[in-house]
């Protein structure tokens, strides 16, 4: 349990931190980074199976067509998601990520009964409405539409969805993942170096250096948070994977200076509300569907 949550931690703290990382960058265009770090990703991945010889596991992991429409599905949500995420933080708008990520998991919940006939208690749908409103306050508020929020939370519910389908180990999954758009990444750098409008490699010697390492900064994070699933209920991860976008709002406003307004506190204060309901909600949910089980086995047992 102790090290399930260290590895919880850890990689959401790293998940935290991504906005200081990409911010580096601000030099390359969102497009450009997000290249790099799908190769630099896959050549980090294609290295552990490697020297894990689990590149045979690798082939047999996708048995049927359904399996491959789903892996396809993965890799162009992640790639979308990583790439409107960089955007956002070259671009000063990290607090909406935070907001995005914060709305993720409700989002999550409604895709759970679009999808898959899952059924929700009231409280739980109390939870999706409040976040609603939050959501509509800021539009309405700003005259903007949250798109970089709802796009964030969307793309890796989506992610999230296909993920399910699929049940497969991390590292391979994030290979497969990488493989499928890496032609299509090298293809633009390719053509970015042929232009002379490539700017990663004018850069200083350590920022080139910080750049490759970005599939490591991609890869251990995910490593990281499938093996705290091997232990923790997901309750537990539940309330661990708030602490994210938490230092991403931290980092918005103490770090990059973006404004925290009352508009702002009383949009997040609906999302946290949501949260909170939702949360106490499952876990009331969870613990009834435990106790009609147990109940049920004790009258067959009788």
């Amino acid at each position: 349990m102790k090290r399930g949550i260290l590895y919880a931690v850890i990689a959401y703290l790293a998940w935290g931190l991504l906005p200081l990382y990409w911010n580096l960058f601000q030099s390359m265009g969102a497009l450009e980074i997000l290249a790099h770090r799908i190769v630099w990703s896959f050549v980090f991945v294609a290295v552990i199976l490697t020297i894990s010889r689990r590149w045979r596991q690798l082939r047999s992991s996708l048995p049927d067509i359904k399996s491959k429409i789903a892996m396809l599905v993965c890799s162009l949500t992640i790639s979308a998601n990583w790439l409107i995420f960089i955007w956002a933080v070259t671009n000063g708008k990290v607090m909406e990520t935070s907001l995005g990520y914060y709305m993720n998991p409700l989002i999550s919940v409604f895709f759970g009964v679009l999808f898959l006939k899952e059924r929700l208690s009231k409280g739980q749908w109390t939870a999706l409405g409040l976040a609603g409103v939050g959501v509509l306050y800021l539009t309405f508020q700003y005259g903007v539409f949250p798109w970089v929020a709802l796009s964030l939370a969307l793309t890796f519910a989506l992610y999230g969805l296909a993920k399910k389908m699929l049940r497969m180990d991390g590292i391979i999954g994030v290979t497969l993942e990488t493989l499928l758009v890496t032609p299509i990444a090298l293809l633009y750098l390719g053509m970015l170096q042929t232009q002379g409008t490539d700017v990663a490699w004018s850069m200083d010697g350590w920022k080139i250096v910080l750049l490759t390492l970005s599939g490591a900064a991609t890869a251990l994070p995910l490593m990281w948070f499938a093996e705290a699933t091997k232990t923790l209920p997901l309750s537990t991860i539940g309330f661990i994977q708030y602490l994210s976008p938490t230092m991403s709002l931290i980092t918005a406003v103490f770090l990059f200076g973006e404004p925290f307004t009352v508009t702002h506190l009383i949009s997040f204060t609906c999302i946290w509300s949501a949260l909170v309901v939702f949360t106490v909600s499952s876990m009331r949910k969870r613990a009834g569907s435990v106790s009609n089980q147990t109940e049920a086995a004790l009258k067959r047992e009788g």
